[in-house]
């Protein structure tokens, strides 16, 4: 996910633990204490990103690709992750140690601020196509949720908003605003849709409301926002698991002969009912396999599929398309190059440790999840010019997102 809503939930988290813990002796020292928790689950929320430090041990864009979501995005490097941070503030914010010193309350709270912020994010970022792998290494592979757009305008609306609703008048009408012409912005320039800033709307005036019944120390406004983005999940989650069906059902009609190994979907943000996907095929037989790229609307009464934001897949239907799926691309490619590339450059290689729609031409690869093959994106690898170089070091053993097409 975006770090502004790592940092939103976050906040929102430790707001709520903060409320939720009794009060400290003296009035000071309870303000120390909520200033400890909000910064606390604010930084766990954001720290597991610092891996992007480490993309440089690897030549572009293997670094990004391989250690982004890497380590620091797995349950057992939550550890170490955790001692850091405690080690920072105690180091860098004395008042805070000693507070945890003469307090069990915010000792307790700190550490379930911890547990919650690094938990937090490790979720968030579980939710979309782009996947982490929590258990290595005692599993290695990746995991993709599929049900959340990367930037979702939901959680800066369902947490912003109270948590707004709690700083200054002034802060708070600038901070309301922000939350308003941000998605309204985003819709003007095709990103949304129009029913999407509706719902966005709704959800804002819901979130509002009951922080404004809660009152200045109650903790109804912040779990309400907490159970919406999970009821938002749920129908995301839903919506994922249908749309995954109806493309799987259309390619089985197109092509009997062929089996669905994976359907990597993409929603639009704020949108249950319209999502890209990418396709992956395998036909042993013929030694092929084959990749393709779509939209489809899951309810085309409500939203027809050319209704669906023109900026994430283009305006134009092929003519081959329904009321609810269209299929923009079609790439077949030999199982047997895939292979030999594999298992011939090492490069390759590492780059197959990440890619989950492997598109190969006669240099460049590049992953369909982010872009169609002609236009470069950040995945794509010129693989030939590495041929010649000696093998990359650290590389991290994840597992083969497409091991299904690599053979035993």
């Amino acid at each position: 996910m975006d770090n502004l809503s790592h940092s939103l939930a976050g906040l929102a988290a430790g707001e709520l633990l903060n409320r939720s813990l009794p009060q400290e002796d003296d009035e000071g020292r309870q303000r120390l204490r909520r200033r400890l928790l909000l910064f606390t689950t604010w930084a766990a929320s954001n720290f597991p990103d610092l891996d992007l430090v480490l993309t440089p041990v690897l030549p572009a864009p293997l670094g990004y690709l391989l250690h982004h979501r890497g380590h620091t995005h797995t349950l057992l490097y939550a550890i170490p992750q955790a001692l850091v941070l405690w080690g920072l503030i105690l180091l860098l914010w004395p008042n805070a140690r000693r507070l945890m010193d003469a307090s069990a309350v915010a000792r307790k709270g700190f550490f379930a601020a911890l547990a919650i912020g690094l938990a937090l994010h490790l979720a968030m970022d579980s939710l979309n196509s782009y996947g982490i792998h929590p258990f290595h290494p005692f599993d290695s592979r990746w995991l993709y949720g599929d049900m959340v757009f990367i930037l979702e305008p939901v959680f800066w609306i369902v947490f912003g908003v109270p948590l707004a609703m709690m700083t200054p008048s002034v802060l708070r009408i600038l901070f309301l605003v922000a939350l308003a012409a941000v998605p309204a912005y985003f819709t003007a320039k095709g990103f949304l849709h129009w029913g999407s800033l509706a719902g966005l709307a709704v959800l804002a005036i819901i979130a509002g409301v009951v922080q404004r019944w809660t009152g200045p120390g109650g903790r109804r406004g912040l779990a309400t926002a907490f159970a919406l983005a999970v009821a938002f999940i749920a129908v995301q989650g839903v919506a994922s698991w249908n749309a995954g069906h109806v493309v799987a059902d259309t390619l089985l009609q197109k092509d009997r002969a062929s089996r669905v190994l994976d359907v990597a979907l993409t929603p639009f943000p704020t949108n249950p009912l319209c999502w890209t996907f990418v396709s992956i095929e395998s036909d042993p037989r013929a030694g092929k396999y084959a990749l393709r790229r779509g939209v489809l609307s899951l309810s085309p009464a409500l939203i027809p599929l050319g209704r669906c934001p023109a900026s994430r897949w283009g305006d134009v239907l092929p003519p081959d398309a329904t009321e609810s799926i269209a299929f923009y691309s079609t790439e077949v490619a030999d199982l047997h190059t895939l292979r030999a590339l594999k298992e011939g450059n090492c490069h390759f290689e590492a780059w197959m440790r990440f890619s989950r729609a492997p598109s190969v031409g006669a240099t460049a690869a590049t992953d369909l999840r982010y872009g169609p093959a002609w236009q470069q994106n950040f995945t794509t690898m010129d693989f030939e010019s590495f041929r010649k170089l000696d093998c990359p070091r650290y590389v991290p053993r994840w597992g083969f997102p497409r091991s299904d097409l690599l053979g035993p």
